[in-house]
């Protein structure tokens, strides 16, 4: 059961109650992430969201870490696009321990100078990490290529001369601005009234500073013909990424495409995996996935493989889009994959942790809960032709992004098979 209280300055509460649990996770959710990012301040979210860890004025980093772990739970943060989010889990009787080190880390952080310069250097070691993983270096290719010269298309961690250049008046003044009552959200899950989470949160409203969630500037898509990045790299296997954009989160069609996206290639059933993998044994790993935003997204097919294959697989690849663009999926399909998706659905949400991530996507994401059984209703009206129309409508050369690493010097070629 889902409930949400928006307390006098803004502050919203959300609980899903699950009394038979015996756990309790908790979110501190903010509704801002790197698209919310200037260029010069490329990030910036991330960096926060490290230092909120580097210690308060009530606890060091080794002392938040400790009050969390020292009751048997655990603690972590991750940043996205369009949110930043804190949480915690633990024992259902430890919840106001948790709210209080969450708040505290929110609240009081100091952003000491010498922890900003150690953190940076942490940063940037984890900046040096991702590049060294050619399967996460393409996907960051890829998002420059899909949305060039705008926050979308930037990295989360930020680059070496933004990190180079961010001081702590730049991190508070983002802080202060954006981490604001009209941005956050306080997600609970698990055994615990909605009543009692509201009034542990309550007591701590007046700390909060008040004001409204800010906007970002809309993607811009002016691509009129496919577009190839190419990282060369001494490399054992190429990292492909094809990317095509799609649509926002608030769009009927992300329905249709939720189900389109596991046909193409989103588990070991799927035509790409079965073509690819199973029936050439070209690649140990392909698969498909989907990103919504709040005013676009994209599908991207992801894969490494031998680069004397690059080529014979990039073909299947679109041969299999065309496939999509040509005929609807056979009745067995469109039911494996229905029932797929909403079984994934229904797994998703088993644990308390699962669910106050769904809170959190839900309100940040739409302004509202929409019922796991309202989508999985939607999910079951979808049509083969459905999904043959929104391959029609996103499957086209103009929409078409290819990111490679590979050991592969030149791009000859790869441009005029990117043709559907």
């Amino acid at each position: 059961m889902h409930q949400i209280t928006r307390l006098p300055n803004g502050l919203m509460v959300a609980t899903a109650e699950m009394p038979h649990m015996a756990s309790v996770s908790l979110g501190f959710w903010v509704g801002v992430g790197g698209r919310y990012e200037p260029a010069e301040l490329n990030g910036v979210s991330h960096f926060i969201e490290h230092m909120l860890f580097k210690g308060t004025k009530r606890r060091s980093a080794k002392e938040i870490s400790q009050a969390v772990e020292g009751i048997g739970g655990y603690l972590n943060a991750f940043t996205g696009e369009e949110s930043t989010c804190f949480y915690s889990k633990a024992r259902h009787d430890r919840f106001d321990e948790l709210l209080d080190v969450l708040a505290d880390m929110f609240l009081n952080s100091t952003f000491d100078p010498l922890e900003i310069e150690k953190e940076r250097g942490v940063i940037k070691e984890e900046l040096a990490m991702y590049l060294d993983q050619p399967q996460h270096h393409v996907q960051e290719l890829l998002n420059e290529t899909l949305w060039p010269n705008q926050p979308l298309g930037r990295p989360l961690t930020g680059t070496e001369k933004s990190l180079d250049s961010m001081t702590r008046a730049g991190l508070l003044n983002f802080l202060r601005t954006n981490y604001v009552t009209g941005a956050t959200l306080i997600a609970a899950s698990g055994n615990l009234s909605h009543k009692r989470a509201v009034r542990s949160v309550a007591r701590l409203v007046p700390r909060f500073p008040t004001g409204k969630r800010p906007r970002f500037a809309p993607s811009q898509n002016s691509q009129n013909r496919p577009r190839l990045r190419l990282f060369t790299k001494r490399t054992e296997q190429t990292q492909l990424a094809l990317g095509l954009r799609t649509c926002s989160r608030h769009d009927e069609r992300r329905f249709p495409l939720r189900l389109l996206n596991t046909i193409l290639g989103e588990n070991m059933s799927s035509r790409l995996f079965q073509v690819v993998r199973e029936d050439r044994g070209l690649a140990y790993n392909i698969y498909s996935s989907l990103s919504f935003f709040d005013d676009t997204g994209d599908l991207v097919i992801s894969a490494g493989l031998d680069t004397n294959n690059l080529s014979k697989t990039l073909k299947l690849v679109l041969r299999e889009l065309r496939r999509l663009l040509e005929a609807p999926p056979t009745a067995a399909e469109l039911r494996r994959a229905r029932d797929y998706v909403i079984g994934q659905i229904d797994l998703s949400l088993e644990n308390t942790e699962s669910q106050m991530m769904w809170l959190g996507e839900q309100l940040l994401g739409y302004g509202k809960i929409i019922p796991a059984p309202d989508i999985k209703r939607r999910l079951a009206q979808v049509t083969a032709g459905e999904i043959r129309a929104v391959a029609r409508d996103f499957f086209r050369p103009e929409r078409l992004n290819l990111a490679l690493v590979s050991s592969r010097k030149s791009e000859s070629g790869f441009t005029n098979m990117l043709r559907l």
